[in-house]
């Protein structure tokens, strides 16, 4: 793996959450995963079952990745092995996210979330 200095005059990051990854330098592996269920509804009422991952096909599924057969060449000239950044400012890296300055051999990240809106029937509804 190519080696390079990496140089941050100024970060400013709010929140780093869920599975993710703050990384200034190289690293040879990066793996993220996060699994989120995301309930919202007009009426407060548990019914059990919700808590349960196995439960969505969202969290069993396996995720395909098409295979890439284009063949490429490419040459590179780093005369100056230096990553310079003069200023990052973030609000916020969530969910399985990164923000990585440096070299990476290996990352894998995944974010999976399950979106649940329960809500009241409608007037016009209850009047059919």
């Amino acid at each position: 793996m190519l080696k390079r200095t990496s140089c941050v005059d100024n970060i400013n990051i709010k929140i780093v959450a869920f599975a993710s990854t703050f990384q200034l330098g190289d690293s040879c592996i990066i793996n993220g995963f996060s699994r989120a269920l995301a309930v919202q509804r007009e009426a407060e009422t548990f019914y059990g079952n919700e808590g349960n991952y196995s439960s969505y096909s969202v969290f069993t599924k396996p995720i395909y990745f098409e295979p890439i057969y284009e063949a490429f060449s490419f040459i590179t000239h780093n005369p100056n092995p230096i990553i310079k950044v003069r200023n990052i400012d973030i609000i916020g890296i969530s969910s399985s996210s990164m923000l990585h300055v440096g070299n990476s051999q290996n990352v894998s990240m995944e974010a999976r979330i399950k979106h649940i809106r329960q809500l009241l029937p409608s007037r016009h509804e209850q009047e059919l």
